[in-house]
């Protein structure tokens, strides 16, 4: 990422929609972080620190997490995408790594998919995306609970209490989304096996062997679908705590990529 830099002072072509702070020296490579649902950027904070003295790290708030404002419509990952990219065109001349965790890789998929020219690199963390596998008797249940709340709902005009139903039936992202419920709707039920089969640059996928929101057989089918991908499963850890304790194990793979990708641009 030789040609990548920080541009200070630019003022943007509209309102902006992403919150961000930049840690490190403002050196190359340049990464930018996009954080999981229901989040923002002061989870990946603990990891960047310990890298500040490779980089720049550029955390962002998604629109409708932190400190950043709702977005303008019930987006889709490709749109969140999309608004990743005008963010990086304002904020340095590209391409940079990007660094996801769980919904943050849905939207780096997207954004090496459909903006290719911007990113160098993909690091995805207990990365979403891809359908869940379940045994038959799981499926079954999942599906029925589904007919059930679509069955139920239209109940909802007649007096049946919606945060009854919400709490029986809802998972806790979805009782805790709010106003973004229609946007995790949206996101949670796109599979993202064909975007990930256009992936052009270098990915590292890490996910934590006890992870039971991402587990890891949707990385391993991640790594077949993206073309020379990595993948390293690190035991004992799970879907938040690769964040937490577990960050001691991801820092040095995610150097180690970084110092790669740096290497390859050069």
């Amino acid at each position: 990422m030789k040609n990548t830099v920080i541009k200070d002072n630019l003022a943007p072509s509209e309102a902006p929609l992403i919150s961000f702070e930049t840690l490190g020296k403002k050196d190359f490579p340049v990464a930018v972080w996009g954080h999981g649902w229901g989040q923002s950027r002061a989870a990946f904070r603990p990891l960047a620190e310990g890298l500040e003295s490779f980089g720049t790290h550029i955390l962002v708030d998604f629109p409708g997490f932190g400190d950043s404002p709702m977005p303008p419509a019930p987006w889709s990952t490709a749109d969140y995408a999309d608004e990743a990219a005008r963010f990086i065109r304002e904020k340095t001349n590209g391409p940079v790594l990007w660094i996801g965790h769980s919904f943050g890789c849905r939207v780096g998929l997207q954004l090496a998919s459909r903006h290719p020219d911007l990113v160098s690199g993909l690091f995805l963390i207990a990365g979403a995306g891809l359908k869940r596998k379940r045994p038959l008797w799981q499926g079954i249940y999942f599906k029925t609970r589904i007919l059930v709340f679509k069955i139920l709902k239209k109940f909802i005009p007649l007096g049946l209490s919606e945060d009854w139903l919400r709490s029986k039936f809802g998972s806790a992202d979805y009782k805790n989304a709010g106003a973004m419920r229609s946007i995790l709707v949206k996101t949670i039920s796109e599979d993202l096996s064909d975007v990930a089969r256009t992936v052009s640059c270098p990915a590292a996928l890490v996910y934590g062997m006890n992870d039971t929101e991402t587990p890891p057989e949707i990385g391993q089918r991640l790594q077949k679908l993206i073309p020379g991908a990595e993948l390293t499963v690190l035991p004992g850890q799970d879907h938040y705590s690769v964040l937490g304790e577990g960050r001691h194990q991801v820092a040095p793979l995610l150097k180690q990529f970084m110092e790669r990708i740096d290497a390859r641009t050069r």
